[in-house]
Formats: structure tokens, C-alpha cells, sequence
């Protein structure tokens, strides 16, 4: 869950403000002397006219389910502005799928600050509070991308009364088994048994698509489709395993699979492309709607971007684009968001002088294939985001090297020079000097 407020300011209950105050007050007594803000772990990073605003963490165990409504009141008690809300299941959790951690960005009245954070203590656990980071955090590993994992769940069925299987229990429960599947098994792809799920609805997709193709698709997709229709047995007959596709990539252009359980936030799925790794959705889209989705499902993945990805040069841009978004601000990852919605989305280009489609959203969806022709994106901007170094991506480890000191484009440079001599070898064995 993840909600944003600029002005979401909670209102007061005066006798309960009262109470919650005296009770925080008797602790603080009982343990001590009272301090300034800064002594009870609450890291302010920025004060003024009187209030603060911080960034607190808690966790919320099952056992306490009755702690978030509590949370709640200690919130309207202080007059406190909530700027920020996210919350995920635990990982220090033994029971991970109950318990949760939340992240609050607030702002209080200064002289309540130490009050409140003492309240809160009373309600929920492992209260912590943390600076506000200058650059955001981002990856560095290819494992750490199990951090990478905030949903977006407006057009999730649960959620989206508009979306085609709101109304459909069996499928909302099929849903949520993929989903917590794709959470458990995080970067290992594993074998599922599709068979079942194989309907004459998927089996028109495929064909209506298919039929298409030819006219309107650019060549590297066609050459795509046609490997994975050798190779990995994409046909109207059977859904292909994202282990197989997954195999196929990584042998083609480095890029692999990994399970996701919905719609991935900008900010985490373009750092994914940074290690050449794509998070891909295993559910089907419902049968009502079987020509459109308001969501990625595995016959956008299958049919839109796999097959893009087998191209060794738009695996390279994808990649530039997740390489961009790594430690950028807010508003840099909107600006990509929106580049790579145009072009690796909704990209068109001209070949022999004819428009063809290159983007995922028009290549899964027959109407939008067939109407929707524009104008290409620009790829030039990810030169103008501002941040205090530039990134390399490592292939033999899987990392990325954040080039921030002299001492590692030194490094990098020496490499550089290593592979020059290689090709410079090259070149004079084949008589050229």
C-alpha cells in the first residue's frame, strides 16, 4: 500500500490529546529526566514555524491487529500531517504474511515531538525514526532487488471496480495464489502447471494477434516471435513456462525473468532493468476481456515485451533507462516513467518507410495495435538527471559500480584500456594497422 497526502491533516480530540499526553508524560518521568527531540531516536530533518517533519518506521505484529486504529488516534491526538504512508509485510517477521512494517513521513508540533513518538511506542513495536535520504536508495546487487517490491494496486480486481474480474471471486482467489507465489519465489523462476488455465479465449489472443503481426510489427519483434515459437514453444496450443523464456533471454541478450505479484512502482521496476532483470506477471488476464487488459498480465509479458528483449539493441536501451533511474529524484523517475512508456510501451518506428510497432501495450492488444500510430520518444534525457555520479553496470557480478570517487574511474578506466588492446589485436591479425 502506498498513498501520498500534501495536505492530509488529521484533526484533534481534545480529551483524548489530554490523556495520551499525561501518559507519555508519567513514562518519560518514571525513566528520566526529559530531553530534547533528538534523544529519543527521532531524527528531525527539517523544522519550521514550530513543527517538525520526520520519517518513523514501525512494525505492527497480528497479535496487535488492534494497533493500527490506536496508531491512528495517536496521529489525530497530535495534530500530526501525514505526508507519507507505506506499508509491506515484515521481513524480520516469523509469520511474514500477517505481520507488517510501516514507513510514515509526518510532520508534528516541535514541543510534542518527543510525546509522540513515546505514544507511540505504547501502541506498536520497533518504533525507529530515520534521516531523510539526499539521494534514494537503489540496488547494488542483483539480489537486493527482493527489496524492489512495491505494488501498485488501483487497477488491481481487489481494488478496481472497473476492472473485469472485480465481480469474479474464483478469479480474484486464483490472483492472489500467483501473487504470493511470485513473493515467496522472489528471483527463482519456477515451473507451474498452466494446462488447465488454457482456454479457447487465450487460444484466440494468440491467433487474432498473430494474424496481425506480419503488417503492423517492426522486424526485430518478428524475428523475436519467430526464435520463440521455434525455441521455446510459443504457440495458440500452450502458455510457455517463464523458466524457458527466462533461459531463452539470458542466452539472447543477457535479460532474465523474474516473478512479480502485480503492477511494480516505477522507481522499482526500472531499477529491475538496471541488472537486465524483468519483472514479469504470471496471472491471465480475465476471459470477459480477452483483447485487453487495464493491466500487465502474462500475455502483455509474452506477447508485448518478450520478444522485444530477444533484440540485443533495445535490450541495451532498456537497460540505459534502468541505469538512468538508479538514485534519481522523484521527479526523474516520472520523466523516464514516461519515456519508456512512449517508446518501450507505446513506441512506433519507421522501417522502409512504412510505421511499424515496437511497444509491448500495442503489440498485446489488437485495437490499440491496429489505431494507435505516433511519434517516437526521446532518448536523450537521461543525460540531464541530476545526481552526484554516474553508474556502471558490472555483467561478471551482477552490480552496479557507483562511479563517485576518481579511484573507481581509474579503475574502470584501466579496464577500458584492457579491451582496447583486445581489439586492437583483432584488428592487425586481420591486416588492418
Amino acid at each position: 500500500m502506498k498513498t501520498d497526502s500534501n495536505a492530509c491533516q488529521v484533526a484533534s480530540i481534545g480529551g483524548r490529546r489530554q490523556s495520551l499526553i499525561e501518559d507519555a508524560r508519567r513514562e518519560r518521568s518514571a525513566g528520566g529526566q526529559p530531553g530534547t527531540s533528538r534523544g529519543v531516536d527521532a531524527q528531525v530533518f527539517e523544522e519550521k514555524e514550530g513543527r517538525v517533519t520526520l520519517n518513523v518506521l514501525f512494525h505492527l505484529s497480528n497479535e496487535k491487529n488492534g494497533g493500527f486504529f490506536k496508531t491512528g488516534k495517536i496521529f489525530e491526538t497530535f495534530d500530526a500531517k501525514l505526508l507519507h504512508v507505506e506499508s509491506r509485510p515484515c521481513k524480520r517477521s516469523k509469520n511474514s504474511t500477517s505481520d507488517l512494517e510501516f514507513f510514515v513521513k509526518c510532520e508534528v508540533h516541535s514541543s510534542d515531538l518527543e510525546v509522540f513518538v513515546n505514544s507511540l511506542k505504547r501502541v506498536v513495536d520497533n518504533v525507529r525514526s530515520i534521516p531523510e535520504e539526499k539521494v534514494p536508495w537503489f540496488p547494488r546487487q542483483i539480489k537486493e532487488l527482493d527489496r524492489c517490491n512495491l505494488l501498485i494496486t488501483k487497477f488491481d480486481p481487489e481494488m478496481d471496480k472497473d476492472h473485469p474480474g472485480y465481480t469474479d471471486p474464483e478469479y480474484r482467489k486464483r490472483r492472489a495464489f500467483i501473487s504470493e507465489l511470485a513473493y515467496r519465489y522472489k528471483q527463482k523462476v519456477t515451473t507451474r502447471d498452466l494446462k488447465q488455465r488454457l482456454s479457447s479465449k487465450r487460444r484466440e489472443v494468440y491467433k487474432k494477434l498473430r494474424s496481425i503481426y506480419a503488417n503492423l510489427a517492426c522486424r526485430q519483434f518478428l524475428d523475436g516471435l519467430q526464435k520463440l515459437e521455434s525455441e521455446c514453444g510459443y504457440g495458440e496450443e500452450r502458455i510457455p513456462q517463464l523458466r524457458d523464456i527466462s533461459a531463452f533471454l539470458k542466452e539472447k541478450t543477457g535479460f532474465q525473468l523474474r516473478p512479480v505479484a502485480g503492477l511494480l512502482s516505477a522507481r522499482d521496476f526500472l531499477a529491475s532493468l538496471a541488472f537486465r532483470v524483468f519483472q514479469c506477471t504470471q496471472y491471465i488476464r480475465h476471459a470477459s476481456a480477452p483483447m485487453h487488459s487495464p493491466e500487465p498480465d502474462c500475455s502483455h509479458e509474452l506477447l508485448g515485451h518478450i520478444p522485444m528483449l530477444a533484440d540485443k539493441e533495445f535490450a541495451q536501451f532498456s537497460q540505459e533507462i534502468g541505469l538512468a533511474s538508479l538514485g534519481a529524484s522523484q521527479e526523474d523517475i516520472e520523466k523516464l516513467s514516461t519515456l519508456y512508456w512512449f517508446t518501450v510501451e507505446f513506441g512506433l518506428c519507421k522501417q522502409n518507410g512504412t510505421v511499424k510497432a515496437y511497444g509491448a501495450g500495442l503489440l498485446s492488444s489488437y485495437g490499440e495495435l491496429v489505431v494507435s500510430l505516433r511519434s517516437r520518444g526521446d532518448r536523450r534525457y537521461s543525460t540531464t538527471i541530476q545526481r552526484p555520479f554516474a553508474v556502471r553496470y558490472e555483467p561478471v557480478t551482477c552490480s552496479v559500480d557507483v562511479l563517485d570517487e576518481p579511484s573507481k574511474i581509474q579503475t574502470v578506466l584501466c579496464e577500458t584500456r584492457d579491451h582496447l588492446k583486445i581489439l586492437q589485436g583483432a584488428l592487425e591479425k586481420l591486416g588492418f594497422s
